[in-house]
């Protein structure tokens, strides 16, 4: 039986073409074995109806309000009703999904930010698919920041963790192409994003004495400035000045020494340069499992670590586990922070 003094997770479709229904889906079908927290699908009910259908799943879809979701979780999937154009089909993205799958997000971060639910918890979208209906962020951590900020009126600074039972991850420049990245990063960039690492890592993951392990940009952490002066020249600075503050944080440290298992002993969570020198690491060590989580936001947000998956979006064979996992931390952190 649900826990009634609880919210519910605020669980978004994703690109509807992509394997986000599906998934949302499974999830709910094997809530019980899986030890899911309750949630609510915000979504079109009809494309999850004709999703179910063809999975041969017989799963009861129920549209409600975010207050009845927790009683009715264990007997139906609760879903608010948010209208998408039904021209879609799996694994054939459309361009006119592109209003609802934003409108999704939208509100799904309004309830949170109300108090009707207690999390954000989004399925993968297809940012190309998005750009015609006006998105223009880079990414969900970019949109979801802009979100908040226009809600609360604060400037907010976006973080993105990748997080796996072996390893917690943190890009200090996310979306951007590789040879801009060195022009990007700068001393203040680098503090900034490791305060609110070990901030986040208190409060929500209750961590008192959080550990990071900083890489260096270059190979071998520039080798003293012999492969280039960025190392020297701007992570140092950074985290002399973190170290100068009381923080636990040591490098810059070659990334090539830093993912094997007795080097992720000695730290809670590894910050590191670039996106690929970072989601590399995790998603070998556990793309199954792995989510992502958005820091520096005034609500939870996690996701799963993985894309819409169009190429296998009609077959039945998505695995929910990376969502699973998505809302079971969703659930934790947004308790931890409570």
């Amino acid at each position: 039986m649900a826990d009634l003094t609880r919210k519910p997770l605020a669980l978004t479709q994703g690109d509807p073409a992509g394997i986000g229904p599906e998934i949302a889906l499974k999830a709910w079908h094997r809530r019980g074995e899986s030890g899911l927290p309750p949630f609510i699908f915000l979504g079109d009910p009809r494309i999850l109806a004709a999703r179910a259908e063809m999975l041969g799943l017989d799963i009861p879809i129920e549209i409600t309000a975010p207050e009845a979701a927790l009683e009715r979780f264990d007997e139906t999937l609760p879903v608010f009703a948010i209208d998408t154009a039904l021209t879609t089909a799996p694994g054939k993205p459309d361009p006119a999904t592109g209003e609802g799958t934003i409108a999704a997000i939208e509100t799904a971060v309004k309830l949170t930010l109300r108090g009707k639910t207690s999390a954000v918890v989004t399925n993968p979208i297809a940012k190309s698919v998005l750009y015609s209906a006006g998105f223009k962020y880079p990414g969900h951590t970019e949109f979801l920041a802009a979100l908040a900020g226009r809600e609360t009126g604060k400037q907010l600074r976006p973080v993105m963790m990748l997080a796996c039972p072996a390893l917690r991850v943190v890009p200090v420049t996310i979306h951007i192409p590789l040879k801009d990245v060195p022009a990007a990063l700068d001393e203040a960039l680098i503090v900034d994003t490791i305060r609110i690492t070990a901030q986040e890592l208190k409060s929500r993951f209750g961590l008192a004495a959080p550990r990071l392990a900083v890489a260096g940009l270059n190979p071998h952490a520039g080798e003293q400035g012999t492969i280039g002066r960025e190392d020297e020249e701007i992570v140092r600075p950074a985290l002399e000045r973190l170290r100068a503050d009381g923080m636990d944080v040591v490098g810059p440290l070659p990334a090539d020494t830093m993912f094997h298992a007795a080097a992720r002993a000695r730290y809670d969570a590894a910050i590191c340069m670039y996106h690929d020198q970072a989601l590399i690491p995790v998603k070998t060590l556990g793309f199954e499992a792995g989510v992502n989580v958005t820091l520096g936001l005034p609500f939870v947000r996690t996701s799963p670590d993985h894309g819409t998956a169009f190429d296998i979006a009609d077959k039945g064979v998505a695995d929910p586990t990376s969502l699973e996992e998505a809302l079971k931390l969703a659930a934790q952190l947004s308790e931890n922070a409570a």
